[in-house]
């Protein structure tokens, strides 16, 4: 197939028009999401179960519409998911990109592990993405119009990590759910893949950056030499939100910083 020259390659980048989804948007790596895809020309739809005021004025600097959605993801079922995306389509539009980025983690040994704490990880760290993928891709197979979803899974979907149990689970949940999701809604023009992040200095490392005998190891193993910053992801997210992906499905993204090379 002959490649259409009448598209300049920077303009495929683009995402003007479009309605994004993305959850865990008050901060860290959802409010690093979320502003990279409204600097790209992306309206933004932000799910938090906290206040995302500042991320919304961030996108709203940029010139782009947002709307901002408290909810729990702990206990988000399949007719919340549809309540939300529906409040999105109600204020900005369909939406046609959801980031699944939403994501907590539980440290204790597996002996030990509480039984709260799983349900609570696996539900916010898997469910939740599940249930909004599945809410959002009924309404563009309805509309016959594609879309693209992004999971925010991890290198741990490919290592077994150390007293995050239910952590592990969940996000090689993720990276298997998104080559599921691929396969079936790649017919539909609907992109699904996911970026895995290696260790980032949000919220969720703050605990393993601040122990000297933990981190000094890591680090030294980390082949970039630092930990990865949210602004790092910003550009794989956006390329896999654009027609620039058009041909991409069920892929897992890492930017880890070499650590699974080593």
């Amino acid at each position: 197939m002959q490649t259409d020259v009448s598209v300049p390659v920077l303009d495929r980048f683009r995402l003007d028009g479009q309605v994004a989804i993305v959850t865990g948007a008050a901060r860290g790596l959802g409010q690093a999401i979320a502003v990279a895809l409204a600097s790209a020309g992306a309206d933004l739809a932000l799910v938090d179960v906290i206040s995302a005021d500042e991320t919304a004025e961030s996108v709203r600097q940029l010139g782009r519409r947002c709307h901002s959605t408290r909810a729990d993801l702990a206990v988000l079922d399949p007719s919340t998911a549809t309540e939300i995306v529906t409040g999105v389509t109600a204020a900005l539009g369909r939406p046609r990109i959801l980031i699944n980025n939403a994501g907590i983690i539980h440290r204790e040994p597996a002996v030990d592990h509480a039984w709260q704490a799983w349900q609570d990880v696996l539900a916010i760290d898997l469910s939740a993405a599940f249930l909004l993928s599945q809410a959002v891709a009924r309404g563009l197979v309805e509309q016959k119009a594609p879309g693209k979803i992004v999971n925010v899974a991890s290198m741990l979907s490919f290592q077994g990590g150390y007293l995050v149990a239910s952590y592990v689970a969940a996000k090689s949940g993720v990276a298997g759910l998104t080559r599921a999701l691929a396969n079936e809604w790649a017919r539909y023009g609907i992109n699904v893949n996911a970026i895995a992040p290696g260790y980032m200095a949000t919220e969720l490392t703050a605990m393993v950056r601040s122990d000297p005998e933990r981190a000094e190891p890591m680090l030294g193993r980390i082949p970039a030499g630092r930990w990865g910053q949210p602004e790092d992801i910003q550009g794989a997210v956006v390329f896999l939100c654009s027609n620039a992906a058009d041909y991409v499905h069920g892929a897992i993204l890492l930017i880890d910083g070499g650590w699974l090379s080593w």
